[in-house]
This record gives structure tokens, C-alpha cells and sequence, in this order.
């Protein structure tokens, strides 16, 4: 027999690790509550954290966590970059749909996110009772989760995107589609251009894009010019403007100087926690997110492969990457599917999403916001299942004959 394609793989945090953590968490000094520390206004409120840290100390059971995400099919193979990077572990969920005629899906997911964000439409991709079903790999990026971390300096978006479709080639996907937010926008999207024999649609919920200008994009620029903006689009560009003035310090921080950062969220689960659940309360729709659902997807930071710190890295080297626009062009090849939410952390007009290529699908909600997949999984998938179903823009997209397993 050869040598497995991939070795399947168990969340075990040693025990030393979570004794290790309870006791930082245990030694933790908190300023006092005062109205300028516990207001959302002024960042992450010392109410809500001293709540959290006492929770994660003394009754968050992450064994019973970690039980929960091993039923998640997991697995681990080594992965070719090339650019002088070598190999690197690649941790990932792989899980078919046993449905003849199933399409290949890559889930790709963002900050402060993980694989773990494919868990609610896990299900109801592979096992949908009616319509398309996907056979649906969703990894965890270099850098995080249980993937290996890179130390090389010049890893950026061009690198993410080899990775993951070199994973996708390994497990024998010779075409496929893809799913993103978050960074997972810009990385299956570097897909597609990079490989667009392979990687054949998009379907995105979060959008980054140029406005359109007359010598690209004349038709788009006129009605930018001509046509009034609609109510949905008036509430995007408020949203939009009110990311950019209130919520993007981390992105300069951490696009600059995140190995500043970095000394904090290594040595300081508290700091870990303040960090990301800022991003998870300011970023959703009212989520009601509970505090086993915030410490799970804190702790997969806290536990990672690489540690805490190492995510921070990618902004940084998209920042300093030589074409860090690149994703922003028009490309044709790459059919693409869009699903707007309201509260995502930018909300781009309707002409400036269709200067990237071909639009095949589009749906704004009224609801919803950056962490689509985990707040509203069912509309998510809806929108999926309509763009690769019958009548859909990606219909028939990867007849049978083209969808190649191992």
C-alpha cells in the first residue's frame, strides 16, 4: 500500500497546557469597573472580560469542547508551497456528501476566525435532502488553528492561495469552487486568478473592491454617476464609514507592528480574549453569542499550532506584499457568487462589487453580518445551494465526468 494522502487527526491539548492557562488566567490583575472602561464606545468592556476569565478559569469545560469538534472529520497532510517555503502540515476538515455528482467546495475562512466556522453549514452542504450537494474542505490556514506556522518573512496572499488549491490538487479536487469571508475573500480569490483551470466559482460574503472607473469599467462608472443609491447601499456606506473611523486600528496595528502585538496575545490569555471578542461583538448583527462560543473560538486561538501571536502575521505581509491590489482586477475566468449582509464591517455599493468579473449570483440580506457561516448558517448555505443549483448562475458548473476523488 502507498503512503495515505492525509492522517486523520484528534484536537488532545495536553493537560499541562490547560493548567498552564488556568493559572495566568488565575493571576490576571483587572482594572476597576468605571463607566470609561465598560462601555462598548471605548473597547471591550473590563465587566464582560472579568465575567469571561473567571468562566474560562473555573467552569468552561474544554475537554467537552474539544469532544464536540472531534466529531468533525479532521485531518492533517503535508502540503507543497514551492517560493522557498518548502512543505508545511495543513491541518483541515474534509467531509463528502457520498452523493454521486457532489461538488468539490473549499471553505476558507478569516480572522478571528478558524475552521472551526464551517461546523453549522457543514451539514447542510453535504447532506441538503434535495438539491446540489458538496463535498467540502475547509482547512485551517498556515499560521493558524492546527496548522503549522511559517517563519519565513514574505508568505502573503499569493502563498495562502498556492496552499490551499495544492491541497485541494492532493486530495484529488482537479476542479473545485470555493467559499470565503474575511481573508477567506481574498484568498479564494488569488485563487481564482491564479488557477483558473481549477478553481471555477466563487461564492463570497464579504466583498473588498475598487470603485469602477471610466477607462475599466465605463458601463459601471456611468451608473455609479447616474443612478441614485438605493436605501441598502446608503446603509453600507455608513456601516463602511463607520468601520473605517471606529473599528480599524487592529487592522494598522497588526498590518505594521505585529510582533508588538504579538509579545501581548503570546504571554496573555486575557489580552487574547479583550482582542477578539471586541471583533466578535462589534462585527455581527446582535449575535447572541454565548460564553462557551467565545472562549471555544478564543481558545482555538490560545491552543494553536503556531500560537496566538502568528495570525496577526498575515496582515502584515499582505500590507508589504508588492501587489497587494491584486486581487481587486477584473478577472473573467472565475464565476462569482455574492451574498451581502448588512452589519458585515464593509458594505460596498452594488457597481463597485462587479468590477471584480463575472457576477453570476447576488442577494442582499437584511440581516447578518461578518461571520455569515456562524450567524446565519441556513441563508449562507441557501445562497450557495441557489447559485450551484438548478438555475442558478454556477449550474452544471462541474459535470460528473470532471469531479475527480480520491
Amino acid at each position: 500500500m502507498g503512503t495515505p494522502i492525509a492522517t486523520p487527526f484528534k484536537i488532545d491539548i495536553p493537560e499541562a497546557r490547560l493548567e498552564s492557562l488556568k493559572q495566568k488566567l488565575a493571576l490576571a490583575e483587572l482594572p476597576d469597573e468605571t463607566p470609561l472602561l465598560n462601555c462598548w464606545e471605548s473597547g471591550t468592556p473590563v465587566s464582560d472580560i472579568k465575567r469571561l476569565v473567571d468562566y474560562w478559569k473555573d467552569g468552561f469545560d474544554w475537554r467537552a469542547t474539544e469532544k464536540e469538534l472531534n466529531t468533525l472529520p479532521q485531518f492533517t497532510t503535508k502540503v507543497l508551497i514551492n517560493d522557498g517555503f518548502g512543505e508545511l502540515d495543513i491541518h483541515f476538515v474534509h467531509k463528502k456528501s457520498g452523493r454521486p455528482g457532489s461538488i468539490p467546495l473549499l471553505f476558507c475562512h478569516g480572522w478571528p476566525g478558524s475552521f472551526i466556522e464551517v461546523k453549522k453549514i457543514l451539514p447542510l452542504l453535504t447532506d441538503p435532502g434535495t438539491g446540489p450537494a458538496f463535498d467540502v474542505v475547509a482547512p485551517s490556514l498556515p499560521n493558524f488553528g492546527f496548522s503549522q506556522g511559517v517563519t519565513k518573512p514574505g508568505f502573503a496572499l499569493a502563498q495562502y492561495a498556492t496552499t490551499l488549491h495544492n491541497l485541494m490538487l492532493k486530495l484529488g479536487y482537479e476542479k473545485y469552487v470555493t467559499q470565503g469571508g474575511d481573508w477567506g475573500f481574498f484568498i479564494t480569490r488569488l485563487m481564482g486568478i491564479q488557477y483558473p483551470a481549477h478553481c471555477l466559482a466563487s461564492h463570497m460574503n464579504f466583498v473588498s473592491a475598487d470603485p469602477p472607473t471610466f477607462l475599466k469599467h465605463p458601463l459601471l462608472y456611468l451608473q455609479s454617476l447616474l443612478l441614485p443609491r438605493t436605501a441598502q447601499e446608503k446603509q453600507g456606506a455608513a456601516r463602511t464609514q463607520e468601520f473605517y473611523d471606529e473599528m480599524c486600528g487592529y487592522f494598522h496595528q497588526q498590518s505594521t507592528r505585529p510582533a508588538t502585538l504579538g509579545l501581548a496575545l503570546a504571554d496573555s490569555p486575557v489580552a487574547l480574549l479583550a482582542w477578539i471578542y471586541e471583533k466578535l461583538h462589534d462585527w455581527t448583527d446582535a449575535y447572541p453569542w454565548t460564553d462557551d462560543e467565545v472562549l471555544t473560538w478564543v481558545s482555538v486561538y490560545w491552543f494553536a499550532t503556531a500560537g496566538p501571536a502568528a495570525p496577526a502575521r498575515i496582515y502584515y505581509e499582505h500590507a508589504h506584499s508588492r501587489d497587494k491590489r491584486r486581487f481587486a482586477r477584473w478577472a473573467p475566468q472565475a464565476k462569482l457568487g455574492l451574498s451581502v449582509f448588512p452589519r458585515d464591517v464593509t458594505v460596498l455599493p452594488a457597481c463597485w462589487r462587479r468590477t471584480l468579473g463575472p457576477v453570476v449570483f447576488e442577494r442582499v440580506h437584511t440581516e447578518g453580518g461578518h461571520f455569515a457561516a456562524w450567524e446565519r448558517p441556513e441563508a449562507l448555505v441557501g445562497d450557495v445551494r441557489d447559485m450551484f443549483g438548478e438555475g442558478g448562475g454556477a449550474f452544471n458548473i462541474l459535470p460528473a465526468p470532471d469531479l475527480i476523488r480520491d
